[in-house]
């Protein structure tokens, strides 16, 4: 169930990361597509509590600095990313490719808690709180191997899997096999199949009785040549993390 008024704050903070300037109320209405007067409800309550600001008469509105303060003590006071940033953070640095830490949002669909992103110019590129399909995601797969061999058959019989790549495997017998596979190789992965010259690496870990996943992504050509390598990196910072007290 959506709420929508807190949709809508959601959806303003989100304007302003994209547009990345001051916006005047009717620009913002348009953007949101929302009528005037509700989005000047909403800003006017943003306002009084001090999370944003006219940055002059008839200038615009923008985000004042509380936001990012309120996000930062939020962040730094995450139980989980506070366990699991060290170890991400080595994979990064040891892999030279983008690290990604996450769990299911739902049994179908992957979101992403964390993103480290390579030292590389060329690198994959995600945002904390994006989400993938699972079945056609390393980190997806990683987690769907937690589950009941037969909960697992019955989600992939009724989720639709569709092709996003030539190389996406659509059918439930195609990713039980491979799923079948991936332990004895030491990866779960992703070759092709949600971004053509994309790669992406997994293992799963639990923390407490919840289970989640770390991702290696990058460009095929440099990361291919090298799975056997970062995949031995990726279960040392799955192994570090479930072994931290």
């Amino acid at each position: 169930m959506v709420v929508k008024t807190a949709f809508r704050v959601i959806e303003i903070v989100e304007l302003f990361a994209r547009e990345k300037q001051p916006l005047a109320l009717s620009e913002m209405a348009r953007l949101l597509e929302m009528p005037v007067s509700s989005c000047l409800g909403l800003i006017r309550t943003l306002e009084e509590q001090g999370y944003m600001y006219e940055t002059g008469r008839r200038q615009g509105y923008y985000p004042t600095g509380r936001l990012l303060a309120m996000a930062q003590i939020i962040a730094a006071h995450d139980p989980v990313l506070d366990r699991v940033r060290p170890a991400l953070e080595e994979l990064r640095d040891g892999a030279r490719e983008t690290v990604l830490f996450g769990k299911f949002r739902d049994p179908n669909t992957v979101v992403y808690l964390e993103v480290l992103s390579a030292p590389q110019s060329i690198r994959y590129s995600a945002e904390s709180g994006e989400t993938r399909p699972a079945y056609a995601n390393s980190m997806g797969r990683a987690l769907l191997s937690t589950l009941a061999p037969e909960a697992r058959r019955k989600l992939l019989a009724a989720t639709p899997l569709a092709p996003l790549t030539d190389a996406t495997l659509t059918t439930p017998d195609a990713i039980e096999q491979e799923l079948e596979r991936s332990p004895a190789r030491g990866w779960y992965g992703n070759l092709g199949e949600s971004i053509p010259d994309l790669v992406g690496l997994a293992w799963p870990l639990r923390i407490g009785s919840e289970a989640y996943a770390i991702s290696v992504a990058g460009p095929r050509y440099r990361l291919e040549p090298r799975i056997d390598e970062v995949a031995a990196m990726l279960r040392s910072a799955c192994l570090a993390i479930e072994h931290k007290g």
